[in-house]
């Protein structure tokens, strides 16, 4: 390892231990996780032969892996019978990883199961390539639901005509029908501004399937028998009301990335969003989406057990705590920088920027810290996306620190994965930032 950070020298970037175990690794082995409509995701790795404690520990991140970067809810595990016996354990309502499964579960309204088969009979993959994005054509409504305003736009043969943020809270409120009136007043008020409306794209934080709210943390205060009643088919009813037109609902994370991509013009584009958690979406070589959850704040990027837990899942070394306000203030910590308890993770943050802009020594040293991270952390997302463009948006990326995120992580995978040094890092630019992502919301549904 050549880059250390220096402020968490306890990182254990995943990618190199993934690497040092399979070369000394003998046995085959093989995962394999489905998810709606029979679409798979097969990952081949090596583990020890028989009883081996490291196993264990490896096979489980993978698995964790792949279970955020694609989604499912049934694994098929081929290979060492006593691996595939433990992960069983672990990936049940009573193992370690109890709050994945309940999630998945949730997700694809199925019940979780792991499978153990002969290596040979592990399922293969079958990919999805879900055309999403890109039609201009007609009078679209483009729609982003953020957890502190929404925005809406009206978009007529590309062009923004209309645009228009409103201040609400859908995060304390646990009646839906607050969210559905705000959803369908921001609906109406682009309607009005076009002679008609030919398709409505929507943008929101969450895990959507087939147009339906799955997991969505705007509507984390409505109980869960008003959740499946009234949230499930919100913007599909709301929609209903503007007309029988097409309907797309995708996660920000993949219409980010899909404003990149329109704004590049080209696809395999990652967009990772560091802001008050890790948000991310996926665009591929054909400029669609693969229809995988790439919820990353929950991939585990340090091998190193007793790095910093995440509350929510109750997990270790994943990806929010180092792609998010939340390594800023981890690593200010280590800094010997003193910030209020009492303030909030956004308060704590604007203190580390205004660090930066007084060329504060420890502030830098911060924003180094977290390029280090990214530089190895791309470098395993790389196991599983093909990457030509990485996207970096977020608060935490404005101002300098940005740009020296940005400029660290070039070093490293430029002397640590000379392979992969071709991989453009970047920020939005102009366009993408001031109407690309409406632009690209709207640009989401295939009109009739």
């Amino acid at each position: 390892m050549k880059y250390v950070p220096t402020l968490e020298k306890s990182f254990r970037p995943m990618i190199l231990e993934l690497r040092r175990f399979n070369a000394a690794a003998n046995e085959p082995f093989a995962i394999c996780v489905e998810r709606q409509n029979g679409y798979r995701y097969r990952y081949d790795m090596k583990v020890f032969s028989g009883e081996h404690e490291e196993n264990y520990e490896m096979v489980e991140r993978v698995i964790k892996t792949i279970l955020w970067v694609v989604g499912g809810f049934k694994i098929y595990l081929g290979g060492n019978a006593l691996v595939v016996k433990k992960m069983q354990e672990v990936f049940s309502l009573t193992g370690k990883r109890k709050f994945d499964v309940d999630f998945m579960s949730r997700v694809y309204n199925k019940p979780f199961e792991v499978i153990a088969c002969a290596f040979d009979k592990v399922p293969s993959s079958v990919e999805a390539s879900l055309p999403a994005g890109g039609h201009l054509d007609g009078c679209r409504i483009g729609f982003d639901a953020g957890g502190s305003d929404r925005k809406v736009s009206a978009v007529v043969n590309g062009e923004v005509i209309y645009s228009e943020e409103v201040v609400w809270s859908p995060k304390i409120n646990a009646d839906p029908e607050y969210h559905y009136a705000g959803i369908l007043d921001s609906f109406k008020r682009a309607a009005a501004k076009m002679p008609k409306v030919d398709a409505i794209g929507v943008s929101s934080a969450g895990i959507y399937i087939d147009n339906e709210v799955r997991v969505a943390s705007l509507f984390i205060k409505v109980p869960q028998d008003l959740f499946d009643e009234k949230v499930r088919d919100m913007y599909i009813r709301a929609a209903k009301e503007i007309g029988d037109v097409p309907l797309t609902v995708a996660n920000d994370g993949d219409v980010t990335a899909l404003a990149g991509s329109l704004s590049l013009k080209d696809g395999r584009v990652l967009g990772i969003a560091m802001g008050t958690s890790e948000a991310v979406g996926y665009v591929n070589k054909d400029g669609n989406l693969n229809g995988w959850l790439s919820e990353l704040a929950f991939v585990p990027v340090d091998y190193n057990q007793n790095s910093m837990v995440d509350e929510w899942s109750g997990d270790y070394g994943c990806g929010v705590k180092y792609f998010s306000q939340d390594s800023v203030i981890k690593l200010a910590g280590f800094a010997h920088i003193d910030l209020d308890e009492n303030a909030s993770p956004a308060e704590k943050l604007k203190v580390i920027q205004k660090l930066m802009e007084a060329k504060d020594p420890r502030a830098k040293e911060i924003y180094e810290n977290i390029g280090v991270y990214l530089g190895y952390t791309i470098a395993y997302y790389r196991e599983f996306y093909d990457i030509k463009y990485l996207m970096l948006l977020g608060r935490v990326t404005s101002g300098d620190g940005g740009d020296i995120i940005i400029a660290k992580a070039e070093e490293v995978l430029k002397n640590e994965f000379p392979e992969y040094q071709d991989i453009t890092i970047m920020m939005p630019d102009e366009w993408t930032r001031r109407v690309g992502q409406s632009i690209a919301a709207a640009s989401l549904p295939k009109t009739k």
